[in-house]
């Protein structure tokens, strides 16, 4: 009984933090690989929340850091990054303007939203608030649409932790908002992958997931960086 208490509390502290105030994490500046052959290597900046921080594994097996690893020739750098576990869009967005980060990119990866559906925030207030960070990663990638990549919201629900809650609930409201969010790149000229069919193909795969039972294992991140890895290099041609 007591450890069916903890679960809820457990998983609010990892993945919302929606009791204190998000504080902005700084830029984390990977370095720059030999550029690639024909041209300089393609500067990257990851935007994002635990997902995107790589909660609980090592900085190497962050999706985006593997997503540069992948990508060979193509020279993409390992990623600055921006992202926080806990972050809401409204946070992420926040954290940005403190971060001061004035630099333009060849490559921009969004991905954000988990923390608004599990706090219950409305539909509305994230489709708004993430039309508002694309045009945010948009003018970061020199006001190109067509350099902005972003990743649909994994379906945390399916994980062990997620055991405790709704389950059913918790897929159709994250359905709901990469609906959304799928519906705002359409509408900005950005591309969308979508990586959820492969959380839910993760469901209580321990193999799958951090120590945690909530964030992802680098050997599953490796199959969203995989997945997004031809359509980043179709937007560099």
């Amino acid at each position: 009984m007591r450890l069916l208490f903890l679960l809820p509390l457990l998983l609010s502290t990892l993945l919302s933090c929606s009791c204190t105030k998000a504080t902005p994490e700084p830029v984390v500046t990977g370095a720059a690989p030999t550029p690639a052959p024909g041209g300089g290597a393609v500067r990257y900046l990851a935007l994002g929340d635990s997902y995107t921080i790589g909660q609980g594994v090592p900085a190497a097996e962050r999706w985006p850091v593997q997503l540069a690893g992948l990508s060979g020739a193509a020279g993409i750098q390992s990623p600055d990054i921006i992202a926080q576990t806990g972050w809401t869009t409204a946070e992420l967005q926040q954290a940005i303007a403190a971060s001061g980060n004035q630099k333009t990119y060849d490559l921009v990866s969004l991905l954000i939203g988990v923390n608004n559906q599990f706090r219950g925030q409305p539909l509305a207030t994230y489709r708004t608030e993430f039309r508002q960070l694309l045009q945010t990663a948009i003018h970061f990638a020199g006001d190109r649409p067509g350099r902005v990549v972003v990743l649909s919201i994994p379906d945390w629900g399916q994980s062990p932790m997620g055991r405790s809650y709704d389950r059913a609930r918790i897929s159709q409201e994250i359905d709901q908002f990469n609906g959304a969010a799928r519906q705002e790149c359409a509408t900005a000229g950005v591309a969308f992958v979508d990586i959820t069919d492969l959380t839910r193909a993760a469901k209580d795969d321990p193999a799958q997931f951090a120590a945690d039972g909530l964030h992802y294992s680098g050997a599953h991140m490796r199959q969203w960086a995989t997945r997004t890895l031809p359509v980043a290099l179709g937007l560099l041609r």
